[in-house]
């Protein structure tokens, strides 16, 4: 790295935190601090929810797993993008019926006041997970480029974060969003990819240089593309963050056909790093730490001042997700748990202070065990493993069968984190078991205590269709 490219990584962050400021005028009541003020069109809405679904597990992860396995790596992404077009086809038509803030809240509209709080404190612990592996993905990438130890890498990169969400909330997330998703659109498809395959020799290079194993689209085992099926698609529909920026849309329509193109630009993304860390492998073929991979790649392959945009890039895709799923958990924490059960009549300047401390508080949180905790790609799993296996059967459930009761969504989420948790601590984090003895067990136990707790009064839930 020459003075010119840090110089460009460093008036990246500067800006970051200009645009903060300006976002924290214009965040004046709680909707426009947590939801934009529900007004985003379509290009302003597709930036954000791509640059939010694609974070720095998703760059740095998909590089390593091309560079591990080959053209199969592309699985993990693909799975997000499936996940996110599936949301947007079956879903949104439903969600979008209600003026609501969080998945939590609506939730409670279905089943009650416990479920809310349960499915709250689930899903604030998964965002705040998610946002540990981007944290700890900006200090790899800090610690690569400058050099500087990984404890203090983290720190400055989750610290940037952290100052411009706690100022504008989803204002300045938004607007940082779509710097971001041009910078990381820029980076990736037309000057890193672009650049790797003139170093491998082009695609005949690769077919060339390669073991013939890395261009079978099964090569990393059926197993753990299921497993991404399992954490990533069914988790995308249930996710928080994810929630939250369908509900900036200025519309349904909006909403849908942005969230079918995140989709899809997803899959592009993933196959576009999976070729990325194939090169790698023709061009560095004794990378021993290959989280790294896309890093060391950058550094060899380009030039001064194009390395400087691509590493920039690949900051904002971390930095996306990471603010995004900081915001999503501190809003499940002040809107469903605090302000709701103890807080009713907060009025609305202080509950803006309030989102902003929590907003600290958690990005604290994050920003620690993103010291403790060292492999991105296993935090993330946990994340959506725990989600996937306690929420996704009572979301699903609740919109599609009218006969599940209260009391049943609340205990289908309670023994589905259980189980999940005990899956994981008995056959290991990386099991993909776990999450489906959660998903069974969270689908029986709402069926038959739905059954069991039917009564004469309970009122159906009426889904709002919306267009």
């Amino acid at each position: 790295m020459n003075l010119l490219d840090t110089g460009m990584i460093i008036l990246y962050f500067s800006v970051m935190i200009a645009i903060g400021v300006i976002g924290s005028k214009r965040a004046k009541t709680s909707e426009d601090f947590a939801l934009a003020g529900r007004n985003l069109g379509f290009f302003m809405y597709l930036g954000c929810l791509c640059a939010v679904i694609l974070g720095g597990a998703s760059t740095i992860g998909t590089a390593r797993l091309g560079y591990e396995f080959g053209i199969s790596g592309m699985w993990f992404v693909t799975m997000i993008g499936l996940g996110i077009m599936c949301l947007g086809l079956f879903f949104i038509h439903r969600i979008s019926g209600f003026k609501v803030t969080t998945i939590s809240e609506l939730l409670g509209k279905r089943y009650n006041e416990n479920t809310r709080l349960i499915s709250a404190c689930v899903a604030a612990i998964y965002a705040l997970m998610v946002s540990v592996t981007q944290v700890i993905g900006m200090g790899s990438i800090i610690h690569a480029v400058l050099g500087w130890d990984n404890t203090s890498s983290k720190l400055i990169g989750g610290g940037i974060v952290l100052f411009y969400t706690i100022l504008g909330g989803m204002w300045s997330v938004t607007m940082t969003d779509i710097i971001q998703f041009m910078i990381k659109t820029v980076g990736i498809f037309f000057i890193m990819l672009p650049l790797s395959l003139v170093h491998a020799g082009g695609l005949g290079g690769l077919v060339t240089k390669l073991p013939e194993h890395y261009f079978d689209l099964s090569s990393m085992g059926i197993g753990k593309i299921f497993q991404y099926f399992l954490l990533y698609t069914l988790g995308m529909v249930v996710s928080q963050d994810i929630w939250q920026r369908i509900f900036t849309a200025k519309t349904t329509k909006i909403s849908r056909v942005g969230a079918v193109s995140a989709g899809i630009y997803g899959i592009a993304y993933a196959l576009a790093l999976s070729l990325i860390g194939m090169c790698a492998l023709v061009v560095l073929p004794t990378v021993k730490e290959t989280q790294n991979v896309f890093a060391n790649m950058a550094l060899t392959i380009l030039p001064s001042g194009l390395l400087g945009i691509v590493l920039a890039s690949v900051c904002s895709a971390l930095m996306s997700t990471a603010s995004g799923t900081l915001l999503a958990s501190s809003t499940l924490i002040t809107h469903d748990i605090m302000k709701h059960f103890w807080f009713k009549n907060l009025e609305e300047k202080r509950f803006i202070l309030l989102s902003r401390v929590i907003t600290c508080l958690v990005g604290f949180l994050a920003i620690t065990f993103a010291i403790w905790i060292q492999d991105v790609l296993v935090a993330l799993d946990v994340a959506y493993a725990i989600l996937t296996g306690a929420i996704f059967v009572p979301v699903v459930i609740g919109f599609y069968w009218k006969k599940a009761t209260a009391k049943a969504g609340f205990y289908s989420i309670i023994i589905g984190a259980i189980v999940v948790l005990a899956g994981l601590a008995i056959e290991g984090i990386s099991a993909t078991t776990p999450i489906i003895y959660g998903m069974v067990t969270s689908f029986l136990v709402i069926i038959m205590a739905s059954y069991m707790t039917q009564s004469k009064t309970d009122s159906p839930f009426e889904v709002t269709m919306s267009d």
